[in-house]
This record gives structure tokens, C-alpha cells and sequence, in this order.
């Protein structure tokens, strides 16, 4: 099936660029539905676009002819990606906040793909707060952004906010493209959350973790076209539509659930916040205030990841580490200890438990760190992923490499 996109363009003087952006993408094989906002059909015309596509150009809600179905939900649904080129200001404020009042923004709410912009606007614009807000609004869900250029604009001005390249443009969105089918045919287990250890029918010791990084990877592979296993502790998050989710309460559980699909993972990343102890002894009644101290005792839950890390054959197997001090000397040690592929750690101190951002830093064996400054979790997913699917690669060439026979 041929890889198909929608194309939104957006009321700007760079609209006639889009052409040569469906062109390219045409050529590259393609399929382009081209959405015209109204104030674009000031700029370019619907026809321009229907003779050169071959196909019928979305302008309004409710237009003849494509009514027998909930339109914006069947384009939706057919397509691997939403470019919108040229993005005005005023479609960033409408996507960031959810304003759906035309075929466009409808689609946006809908569209469950990856979404690429490509901002065009006078320097001013692109500079004012609140467009700046609406970008980062924007890009902390995951969306792509291909950023305008210096130069000269069509208001007589200079500056920042000429739209990008053409070829800038299509490239970008084919490595998208290319990304989203990069673990097609993977199994990927992800572990997310924190684990409650009960102490009575109404007490229990847990942790701070929100689930939000490990939901973030599952979403993220899932977009690539893995399959994903989400082994997930009590969160508020709904996970996303399409994994198979495994809940879980205890570390005995999530242990029990990891190591029956741990044989068949591909990648596996440990994202979940395990706790270490549990109470040696769990009443059945709910114990009753006393006047003096109360000692509880504990036991060591079973680590994890140091049994997965022991069982590895062919998985890539991606840890956590969440530190207060020493940071990276603690991340280094644990990759190590406990026999990972790659290691995410971060420094708790500084607030990364239920923010949707992080300062993350990535170690792989081979000493590597790829440090991602404030970036929204999704963003750290995505690089995380690239880095497991690059060492699942490599790891498999060198397994087929010792297995050929020698030449004479």
C-alpha cells in the first residue's frame, strides 16, 4: 500500500511553495490529499492542486461529494502522516489549543500520525511570545517542526521567518516517513509507572513515578509501527490505543509479566520505578494506631532488570537510573553491573517526576553520552528508540558475520 500523507496549506504568500513540496513528495512515490484552508485558496487555487495530484482537493467541512462518511475522520484514518506547509501564526494558536473550526484543525484533533510544520511568517510574528509559546506548546506533544529561514520577506522586511527550503522541506518529511516504519515488524516491552507494596488493606509504600516516560516510548514505538507490550503500575495515564497493555500492582507482578515476554522482546525498555522493598508481612486488617512507635519490616524485592540483564540473548535491553548525586559516575556503574545496551539517567533533584520534560542523558556501552537538554519526553523517546533500533541492527549484522562460513 502506497504511503500517503496529508498536505494542510495555510493562508501565507509562501503557499505556492507547496506545490513543488507535493511534487517532491509525488516523485519520492508519495500519495499526497491536499487540504486548502479558505485564506490559502486566496493564494492558490484548488484546481492547481487537483490537476497536478490526480485527486479531488479538500476546502471545506462540508463540501458536495465527500459527505457519505465522516470525512475528516476516513483521511485521518488512510494516512501516515499531517504536513502543514506553509503554518501561519494563526494555525499554531488554533493547534496548540485545540480550536477546531475548519476542515484543518479538524483533522488536527483526529489525525493520530505524526504531525510536521513548517512555520512561515513576517520576523515579528515568529519572535512574539506568543507564537514562541504556541511552538512549544506543540513541539512537547512530539510534533516535527522544519523552522523558517533568514532572509529577505514579502512585507519588505529581513529576518527570521521566510518558509524553508523546498528540498529541506520533503527530505524531512520522508526521514519522518521512514521513522515511522523503522520498527515495523519489532516487539518492544516497555515497563512503566511505579509499583505499590501493600502494607495493610489501606496502606502501601510506592513511589513518585507518573508513568508519563514510559507511556511516552510505548506511544513513540507504537507511531513506528512496533508492537508493543506496556507493562504498566497504577497510573492516571490511558494508554495508547493499539499496545497491549498489562497492568500491574506489585514488583512480584510486573516481574511475573516481564519475565514471561522478556524470550520474545526485541528491544525492552525499563522505564517503570520498581520498588527495592516490600513488607515482610502484609495484614489482612487494617492495623490500629498505637501509642508508641511502630517498626515495619521489609525485604528485598528482586531486581529486575539485573534478571533480564542475566537472561539477555538477542534483546537490547534499555534501564532507568534515577539519581539525586553523582550522577553520571552512578549511570555508568549500573550500565555495567547489570549488563544493558544503553542507559537513560537523570537527575530527580531537579523535578523530573510527572513533568512532561526532562534533561535526560543517554549512555550506551561503548562510552557514548547524548545529552537531550529539557526536552519533552517524547522527544527523549524518540532518540532512545533511534539509539535501541541502531544497536539492535548492529547486533544482528555481527551475529549473521560470525555465522558465515569462511572464504578460501
Amino acid at each position: 500500500m502506497a504511503v500517503k500523507i496529508a498536505l494542510g496549506i495555510t493562508g501565507c504568500i509562501a503557499a505556492y511553495k507547496a506545490i513543488e513540496v507535493m511534487r517532491g513528495l509525488q516523485k519520492a512515490g508519495v500519495s499526497v490529499q491536499v487540504v486548502l484552508t479558505r485564506s490559502a485558496a486566496q493564494f492558490v487555487t484548488p484546481l492547481t492542486f487537483e490537476a497536478l495530484s490526480a485527486q479531488s482537493v479538500i476546502t471545506d467541512m462540508f463540501q458536495p461529494g465527500q459527505n457519505r462518511d465522516i470525512h475528516h475522520i476516513s483521511v485521518a484514518q488512510s494516512i501516515q502522516m499531517l504536513a502543514v506547509v506553509p503554518a501561519t501564526a494563526n494555525i499554531l494558536g488554533k493547534f496548540a489549543h485545540g480550536i477546531a473550526d475548519d476542515f484543518l484543525t479538524t483533522l488536527y484533533l483526529s489525525n493520530p500520525a505524526p504531525v510536521l510544520i513548517a512555520p512561515a511568517m513576517n520576523v515579528e510574528m515568529w519572535n512574539h511570545p506568543a507564537v514562541r509559546s504556541n511552538v512549544e506548546i506543540l513541539k512537547s506533544r512530539g510534533h516535527y517542526f522544519v523552522n523558517p529561514e533568514p532572509g529577505p520577506l514579502a512585507c519588505g522586511m529581513e529576518g527570521e521567518g521566510r518558509l524553508a527550503g523546498v528540498d529541506v522541506i520533503v527530505h524531512r518529511i520522508l526521514d519522518v516517513l521512514h521513522a515511522g516504519q523503522s520498527l515495523k515488524g519489532v516487539k518492544v516491552l516497555v515497563t512503566a509507572g511505579p509499583t505499590i507494596e501493600d502494607i495493610d488493606p489501606i496502606r502501601f509504600l510506592s513511589n513518585r513515578s507518573s508513568g508519563k516516560m514510559g507511556y511516552a516510548v510505548a506511544q513513540t514505538a507504537l507511531r513506528r509501527g512496533a508492537e508493543v507490550f506496556l507493562v504498566s503500575g497504577p497510573t492516571e495515564l490511558k494508554a495508547p490505543s493499539g499496545v497491549h497493555l498489562i497492568p500491574v500492582r506489585s514488583a512480584a507482578q510486573m516481574q511475573e509479566s516481564v519475565m514471561k515476554l522478556y524470550p520474545e522482546m526485541d528491544i525492552v525498555v525499563k522505564a517503570a520505578a520498581v520498588a527495592d522493598y516490600r513488607p515482610i508481612e502484609t495484614a489482612t486488617q487494617k492495623i490500629k494506631k498505637g501509642s508508641g512507635e511502630m517498626l515495619l519490616r521489609l525485604t528485598r524485592n528482586k531486581d529486575i532488570l539485573e534478571l533480564l540483564g542475566r537472561d539477555k540473548k538477542h534483546q537490547v535491553l534499555v534501564g532507568f537510573a534515577a539519581e539525586t548525586e553523582r550522577l553520571l559516575e552512578s549511570a555508568r556503574d549500573k550500565l555495567t553491573r547489570k549488563n544493558l545496551d544503553l542507559l537513560v539517567a537523570n537527575d530527580v533533584s531537579a523535578g523530573v517526576f510527572g513533568s512532561d520534560s526532562a534533561t535526560a542523558h543517554l549512555l550506551t556501552r561503548d562510552g557514548d553520552v547524548v545529552t537531550l537538554q529539557d526536552q519533552s519526553k517524547i522527544v527523549i523517546a524518540g532518540k532512545l528508540l533511534d539509539m535501541a533500533q541502531s544497536l539492535r541492527i548492529a547486533r544482528a549484522q555481527r551475529t549473521r558475520s560470525k555465522g558465515r562460513p569462511d572464504e578460501t
